[in-house]
């Protein structure tokens, strides 16, 4: 069985968009592969956190994994900073890569444009990216197009490392969604869908109540022509939506397109309300069980025992390769 590696970063709400391009599938791929889901905290820090806000997103993100549908009893639930395995891999993985190649990196560039300082971490975390996904022998890194440029350095860095020093790393593949993994914003729907929109009516949050979700949708833009049609350059809005539908209700869109022949967008939307609410209120209420349970503990507990069992023999043989620490006899 092939092993699959993802991280999230608890950095807050966890969009619609999210939930179709990451968490829908993981439930799908933990029945076909090996995987390990770890809430990446180190990646967070990276830039500035309130401690109290970080511990809550943490938690929170756990619990929606399982609320979900990940079934830890199938894959491997753990939290970053709980497996120190981790962040001692990083360090030897900055030391195997350039500064060169990390300055090129598109997302550094983004996030350090305009600023007087940068924290050092924003430059160096994706050796860390690296290590999170070398340390668990991952064949397969499910990603969006924003993320392959890091998947391509970490194939660069283990590559330098089984040259240089021994031939211990598999090197793993992107693998990209090839539907759902742009959910667009709901307000400018030629945009990506994003938590950090300052307009909270262009994206739904999956612990959005019915009510916000139904306000969202009905104010969602569309246009003037009125006729529920796939056509996504000149109908980016309602090409959107109606992607959503599809995937939520699991309907095609010549189904949906069907349904709501010589029917107007009122009762399309309605629909789709109907759909993300049917989905997502099983998900609320797990989530609201789970959040503050001994049974999360439970799971994260678990999930940490084995990563740091597996990671930390990749480690040892990390170590040993690059010729640190005391030869055992």
């Amino acid at each position: 069985m092939k092993t699959i590696f993802s991280g999230i970063q608890p950095s807050g709400t966890i969009t619609l968009g999210n939930y179709i391009g990451a968490m829908k599938q993981f439930v799908e791929l933990q029945h076909e592969y090996n995987c390990y889901f770890c809430i990446v905290d180190q990646h967070a820090i990276t830039v500035p956190q309130d401690k109290a806000e970080l511990r809550k997103n943490i938690r929170s993100l756990a619990a929606l994994y399982i609320a979900v549908g990940i079934n830890p009893d199938k894959a491997t639930l753990f939290i970053q900073s709980e497996v120190p395995s981790h962040a001692q891999a990083g360090w030897m993985m900055q030391c195997v890569a350039y500064i060169g190649e990390l300055e090129r990196m598109t997302q550094y560039k983004d996030k350090s444009a305009g600023k007087e300082a940068v924290l050092a971490g924003l430059l160096t975390y994706p050796p860390l990216m690296a290590a999170d996904i070398l340390l668990y022998s991952t064949d397969l890194v499910p990603v969006g197009e924003d993320q392959k440029q890091h998947i391509e350095l970490t194939r660069d860095l283990a590559e330098r490392f089984n040259k240089k020093h021994n031939d211990i790393f598999t090197i793993p593949e992107p693998r990209i969604p090839t539907v759902g993994a742009r959910i667009m914003s709901l307000q400018e729907p030629n945009k990506k869908m994003s938590k950090s929109d300052p307009n909270k009516k262009a994206f739904i949050s999956l612990l959005d109540d019915e009510k916000t979700i139904e306000k969202k949708i009905k104010s969602a833009v569309t246009d003037s022509d009125g006729v529920v049609k796939y056509d996504k350059e000149n109908k980016p809005g309602v090409s959107n939506l109606m992607s959503i539908y599809s995937i939520l209700g699991g309907q095609s869109i010549a189904e949906i397109e069907k349904l709501y022949e010589g029917k107007g967008y009122g009762d399309f939307k309605m629909g789709l309300i109907e759909v993300i609410n049917n989905k997502f209120n099983p998900i609320r209420n797990r989530y609201n069980e789970l959040l503050e349970s001994s049974e999360l503990d439970d799971i994260l507990d678990k999930g940490a025992e084995k990563a740091n069992l597996v990671a930390g023999k990749m480690l040892k043989k990390m170590e040993t390769a690059m010729g640190l620490g005391r030869k055992r006899k």
